[in-house]
């Protein structure tokens, strides 16, 4: 007969845990030991265990995501929010040239436009910020911008800073404005450095013409004040102007038939009024609408990720797996094993959503944009480290 050690001592291991140490499978240290069993963490080569049918145990409150990190100013924020705002393109991105152009073409096309929620996600007071954002905005260092009818109150997309010092590098860069208009253009906005609007009257017809057409200046006169135009496709307003306005106006007369968009809608007609030079105007950045299309379709696709989780909150692994699509190319070591187990090691970066809609946006910057906005809170679990979920 033989006896092991582990017999002839008085120490008893559990089954469990001996066949967790026989698959040469590790614990994490920060697992309660009085955690129920699904919800230790135990993690394999690949994840930490979750269970998606027990709720997260709530352990605190994460009031903001800066605790690491050392900012000294506004400007700080802005450099760190627009520098990580993608992910580098990938070695294996499964994608033709064409398309990587087309990425490469988007991402630098945005403007240096940062929201003032993604800033407060990252500073420990909004306070603070709006006071240093004031203070820059007299010197002339940054820049507010206020697009109206984008949201409501932090969760507002178009209220966010530029830095002035980028804004007029854009506008001398510009082909299709004369250096004399840029140079008005340029004296104007720094005459007017915490004014959001200008006159009309301090452009000509044609000058106005071109800042418009370049994407410098917008008009202030929006088709529609509801907060869900924003969501609405193109034209819907004008749509029901003309659908309504033959019961509301004499019949022959041009209200009759839509008014100002009359011929919105027709061949060859145009898509918005001419501009006029009595109106009000916005200093703007060209591609401004482009980005904050590419914001809102972000955060809504992150919020759709929580509400298909059962309790409407998801550790952050698991949500920045769900995000990046279960891409290949993450872990070296761990994707050869799987190959020479002829495992499945993923899809391609080019053939999920964060690439095809996103252009390889992080799943980090998403995160910190939601929970500036007041969409999303951040708490520690204890066993699957942080999580997020929705804001009801």
């Amino acid at each position: 007969m033989q006896t092991t050690p582990a017999r002839s001592s008085r120490i008893i291991t559990s089954r469990r845990r001996s066949a967790v140490s026989a698959l040469g499978l590790r614990r994490t240290t920060s697992s309660p030991s009085n955690a129920s069993p699904s919800k230790r963490s135990l993690p394999t080569e690949e994840s930490t265990v979750y269970d998606e049918d027990e709720e997260l145990d709530d352990l605190g409150f994460v009031v903001s995501l800066a605790s690491d990190l050392n900012f000294r100013d506004v400007p700080q924020y802005m450099e760190y929010i627009r520098n990580r705002m993608f992910s580098d393109m990938p070695e294996k991105a499964g994608m033709n040239s064409t398309r990587i152009a087309e990425v490469l073409n988007f991402r630098k096309s945005l403007p240096p436009f940062v929201t003032i929620a993604h800033v407060d996600a990252l500073s420990t007071s909004s306070t603070v910020v709006e006071r240093e954002i004031a203070e820059l905005a007299k010197q002339g260092i940054v820049r507010r911008i206020t697009i109206p009818h984008r949201g409501v109150g932090a969760a507002a997309v178009g209220d966010g800073i530029a830095s002035v010092k980028e804004w007029h590098a854009l506008v001398r860069r510009d082909t299709g404005l004369p250096n004399d208009l840029k140079e008005k253009y340029i004296t104007l906005m720094s005459a007017s450095a915490t004014s959001t609007t200008i006159s009309g009257s301090a452009f000509t017809p044609a000058e106005i013409a071109l800042l418009t057409g370049t994407g410098f200046l917008t008009s202030t006169t929006v088709l529609s004040t509801t907060a869900s135009a924003f969501f609405a496709s193109p034209g819907a307003a004008s749509l029901s102007a003309i659908s309504t306005s033959g019961s509301r106006h004499a019949a022959g007369s041009l209200e009759a038939v839509g008014g100002q968009h009359a011929t919105q809608h027709m061949h060859g007609g145009t898509s918005l009024p001419r501009a006029s030079a009595t109106g009000t105007f916005s200093f703007s950045l060209p591609h401004t609408g482009m980005h904050i299309k590419l914001l809102v379709d972000a955060r809504n696709h992150l919020l759709g990720i929580l509400r298909k989780s059962k309790f409407r909150a998801a550790p952050l692994d698991v949500l920045r797996e769900r995000w990046d699509g279960g891409v290949s190319g993450s872990n070296a070591e761990r994707e050869s094993r799987k190959k020479a187990r002829r495992e499945f090691t993923g899809v391609l970066p080019g053939r999920t959503k964060k690439w095809k809609v996103f252009y390889g946006m992080r799943f980090e910057w998403v995160l910190e944009e939601c929970v500036g906005a007041g969409l999303v809170e951040l708490f520690e679990t204890g066993s699957v480290g942080r999580a997020a979920r929705l804001v009801s």
